[in-house]
């Protein structure tokens, strides 16, 4: 044992020929001559080869200058785990000693170690391991001090959905949020959780927690999953009404309601939408196009609005919208409502309209309605020549019915 090399030589043909035995014999009698490292390190890993394991216990208790962390990282590596527990207990390595007790499938053991422990990988390497062996419940315990770190939270719910335990995981995060450290990436995972695998709770989640939530990476999960109501919810606290109304035009199946689209569509900042809104009333709900009209008055373009119904022929849908503007005299809304009460040959109306709204083309609506088969019609039109001062044509035609009244007072 004085001699180094053969020393080495000894300890290498022993483990070759597998006579540990007669190396631990040999390992003995070299310690009572020799105070060496090496004698030592070999002794406990002889100990362990031959699963001497109550003897590699005395021997640790015992004075000795192993290095005992050095000798259970080896046992570690060559999946001698009971000695290598041995060897991390000793040395009050938690860390090492909870990822071996792991590899034991002393799982409930490797939790009171990696608490002891305390260190972040460590907990994942136990909770990793206790989803895999299917022991949820010891794997919340350590779940619980891992989703507080959110770049954690995302590989433990990676590796949760990697498996299939869906539910677990949510009932993970579920517990999580109510821990103090439970932070906005906690929230935002649980409610994509639930977009993806439990959607009846997703809604409720949202009006919850949508201040605590990162709404945008909470609406992409929606709008994968196919959620439009909660969409527009998410998009209208994140005030992005425009895109909230979007998704009520393209998924009005799914989403749209009336009294929603009008208080949504009041706060849009483009607005080209009011009148994308307008086609879309046109399609599918005409008969709610007047209240809609009627709650935009303020904010459209009357003359457009007149242009883009014309184009449709349905000019009588929006005629309360048109009564309500027309005190602004506009020659478009004018006109449009002249030609609808001619078409339902309401003449009291249209002479009312005449006389107060007096900004369109007066001569044109006169030449058009000289030979209507109404007599009251033609009775309009000789009232508009005489307004613009073509008496002659006026009179003949008052005469021509023989209301000569009328012919009277043109003359005067």
């Amino acid at each position: 044992a004085d001699d180094a090399t053969h020393f080495m030589d000894v300890i290498a043909a022993s483990k070759n020929a597998g006579a540990f035995d007669d190396l631990i014999l040999y390992l003995k009698m070299a310690r009572q001559k020799v105070k060496d490292v090496k004698i030592d390190n070999e002794l406990l890993y002889s100990y362990a080869r031959v699963e001497r394991l109550a003897d590699l216990e005395d021997f640790l208790a015992a004075t000795n200058i192993a290095k005992v962390q050095d000798v259970g990282d080896i046992f570690f590596n060559e999946g001698l785990y009971q000695a290598a527990r041995i060897c991390f207990t000793h040395v009050n390595n938690n860390a090492k000693l909870a990822i071996t007790l792991v590899r034991l499938k002393l799982y409930a053991e490797a939790v009171e170690a990696a608490r002891k422990a305390n260190n972040i990988l460590t907990w994942k390497e136990v909770c990793f391991s206790c989803v895999v062996a299917t022991e949820f419940r010891l794997a919340q315990m350590c779940a619980m001090h891992i989703i507080v770190y959110m770049d954690h939270l995302l590989d433990l719910v990676h590796h949760y959905e990697r498996f299939g335990y869906f539910q677990e995981l949510i009932a993970v995060l579920e517990q999580g949020i109510n821990l103090e450290r439970s932070h906005q990436g906690l929230y935002t995972q649980l409610g994509v959780l639930y977009a993806k695998y439990k959607e009846e709770k997703l809604m409720e989640h949202i009006k919850l927690f949508w201040s605590r939530l990162n709404i945008p990476t909470l609406l992409v999960a929606c709008q994968q999953n196919l959620h439009w109501n909660e969409a527009v919810f998410l998009y209208t606290h994140y005030d992005q009404f425009d895109n909230a109304i979007d998704v009520l035009i393209q998924h009005s199946a799914e989403c749209w309601k009336h009294s929603l689209f009008k208080e949504i569509i009041l706060q849009v900042s483009n607005t080209e939408i009011y009148y994308r809104a307008l086609n879309f009333y046109l399609q599918e709900h005409p008969l709610l196009l007047n209240d809609l009209l009627l709650d935009l008055s303020g904010k459209l373009d009357h003359s457009r609005v007149v242009d883009i119904v014309s184009r449709v022929d349905h000019i009588p849908l929006i005629e309360k919208y048109l009564l309500h503007v027309q005190r602004e005299n506009i020659i478009n809304v004018n006109e449009a409502l002249n030609a609808l009460y001619v078409k339902t040959e309401n003449y009291k109306a249209l002479r009312a309209s005449i006389d107060a709204y007096g900004h369109f083309d007066q001569i044109a609506l006169a030449q058009s309605l000289e030979s209507h088969e109404l007599m009251e019609f033609r009775r309009i039109s000789a009232h508009l020549y005489k307004l613009n001062k073509r008496f002659e044509r006026s009179m003949e035609l008052s005469k021509k019915d023989g209301l000569w009244a009328d012919a009277m007072q043109t003359a005067a």
